[in-house]
């Protein structure tokens, strides 16, 4: 078994800790509200929410299932790379990830708003119904269906590592592409340059058809696609420009 690498271990504590204090603090709500990130047009939004959110967590399996794949993952990658680039990766890929869902959520949301306010509706009118789900009878039957996307995006909230840790799978998947990995519930090794990218098509399938393969339907799907594009990206480039096969330095 792989010793744990320390920058790893010390991701793992802070997540942890971040999980008690949702589970504890204002009975949960008050915490998530704080630090989960929240739709940037909704007031409940704020900016160190863009950082806070990859280590909170939505209940106990997720931060599990979460921390075991960074230590699966991470602790080789730290190894071979190094905690500062390690770091580098993990951050990127999660500010990765915000771009791409929050990027999905504003291609619901604004075309909804210039729809209705084209119908008549009013700013302060489609914000009262962003916050009280309340719909005017003055919005026709055909601009619900948007304007319950619109209504989704707005009261959204995303956390997780899961965007940092795609990005280091996908790392790992670079420095280890014949390496044999297996789901749990699938127990057939398949190496990883095939594996990964598996994944990666799964998210994108899930992210445009709401249907769920090996996660809840609540996953935040681009989330990931995003961690690990910003991952391969970074690793192709420091290969491509600073490293060679055999060298991957510190």
């Amino acid at each position: 078994m792989m010793r744990i690498s320390e920058t790893v271990k010390h991701l793992i504590i802070i997540n942890v800790i971040m999980f008690i204090g949702t589970v504890t603090v204002g009975g949960g709500e008050a915490f998530y509200n704080w630090f989960a990130l929240h739709f940037p047009a909704n007031e409940s939004f704020k900016p160190w929410q863009i950082v806070t959110h990859m280590f909170m967590h939505g209940n106990f399996m997720h931060l599990l299932f979460n921390m075991f794949a960074l230590w699966m993952f991470g602790s080789p990658v730290e190894y071979r790379l190094g905690s500062k680039k390690f770091l580098f990766i993990y951050f990127s890929a999660g500010l990765g990830a915000v771009l791409f869902q929050l990027a999905g959520y504003y291609f619901n949301y604004i075309p909804a708003y210039e729809d209705l306010i084209a119908s008549g509706v009013t700013s302060d009118q489609f914000m009262e119904m962003m916050n009280t789900g309340r719909v005017y009878n003055s919005v026709s039957a055909d601009l619900i269906p948007s304007l319950q996307s619109a209504y989704n995006a707005y009261n959204s909230t995303m956390v997780g590592a899961s965007g940092c840790i795609m990005g280091i799978l996908a790392a790992f998947g670079m420095m280890n592409p014949n390496a044999e990995l297996m789901l749990i519930f699938l127990p057939i090794p398949i190496k990883a340059k095939y594996f990964i990218p598996g994944i990666i098509i799964l998210d994108v399938i899930s992210a445009f058809t709401g249907q769920s393969f090996f996660s809840p339907s609540n996953t935040a799907y681009l989330a990931h696609v995003g961690g690990a594009i910003v991952g391969f990206i970074i690793m192709w480039y420091w290969k491509k420009n600073q490293f060679n096969q055999n060298r991957w330095d510190r």
